[in-house]
């Protein structure tokens, strides 16, 4: 498993019953997570003395409950800053395990000593973004959501990245991909983090069992001469990291590189152990 422990500003405090007791900053959250079906003590005085607390419905969905929490505030990873908010479905508009991939594909980059042109696919609110271009790529960032694109701006200039090389694009991924293969141009690195299931701009429908390994197989005609990494991320159970593996050593055998997928994770510190937070598979150049 990688694990992103690196962290300063956030942490997995405890985990029980269903739910995670997590501290972002100065303030302590409670969102549910359907992987913790263990049922131990909830002993931590987080647990009743927190900011926020998500509840799930057992209609779908859920609602937030606020305990003096603001409607914004930031955290900070080494050099990056974000922008948090809690909004639909008891996201906050960042994922800490993540933080693992940044710091593989940071020293990537910063080792390659060449120019970097890196595509970030279904970027979200920029974190894979911000750590590439922190690392010195130029980096092309594509979502289909105005929003979500708008809220990595802002953590792109938080971060003092704004005048970095970073294109910002709203746009479904597959279709600007197809484009991109017809003008020819071409990435050293690949990021992409598709959701499990989703809607483009005009109400495309993506869903990633139907859709993941074409998308990869297409996003292969955009790699340069000497690719430096493809990196896929899958919160979606049914995507094993030997399932990443397969697709990605089939589609990039060509080049000269290996590919490794494993569970991504966040260390717990009232337990010691590890929280599983989906998968990811690397292909990286042998080279570098």
């Amino acid at each position: 498993m990688w694990i992103a422990d690196n962290w300063n500003d956030y942490e997995v405090i405890d985990c029980s019953k269903g739910e995670k007791l997590e501290r972002w900053g100065e303030y302590i959250l409670i969102r549910p997570d359907p992987q913790i079906i263990w049922d131990t003590p909830r002993d931590d005085r987080g647990w009743k003395h927190k900011n926020g607390h998500y509840h799930r419905s057992k209609k779908g969905g859920g609602d937030w409950e606020f305990f003096q929490l603001p409607k914004q505030w930031q955290i900070h990873y080494k050099e990056l800053t974000f922008n948090l908010k809690p909004f639909s479905f008891k996201h906050t508009g960042l994922f800490p395990e993540q933080a693992a991939n940044w710091d593989w594909f940071s020293r990537k980059i910063r080792c390659a000593g060449r120019p970097v042109k890196v595509l970030n696919l279904f970027a979200y609110t920029g974190g894979a973004t911000l750590a590439a271009a922190a690392a010195g790529a130029s980096v092309t960032h594509v979502d289909a959501s105005k929003g979500m694109v708008g809220w990595a701006k802002e953590n792109a200039a938080s971060s003092g990245l704004a005048d970095k090389p970073i294109r910002w694009l709203v746009d479904d991924c597959v279709k600007f991909v197809d484009r991109e293969i017809r003008r020819r141009n071409r990435y050293d690195a690949i990021i992409m983090d598709p959701p499990s299931y989703g809607r483009g701009p005009k109400g495309e429908i993506w869903k990633i069992e139907d859709a993941i390994h074409p998308l990869i197989r297409s996003c292969t005609k955009l790699l340069s001469d000497q690719p430096l990494f493809f990196l896929v991320n899958s919160y979606t159970t049914g995507l094993a990291p030997a399932v990443l593996t397969y697709m990605l050593g089939t589609e990039l055998k060509r080049f000269c590189g290996s590919v490794e997928s494993q569970e991504i994770g966040l260390p717990v510190s009232r337990s010691g152990l590890v929280l599983p937070c989906g998968a990811s598979g690397r292909w990286e150049d042998a080279a570098v």
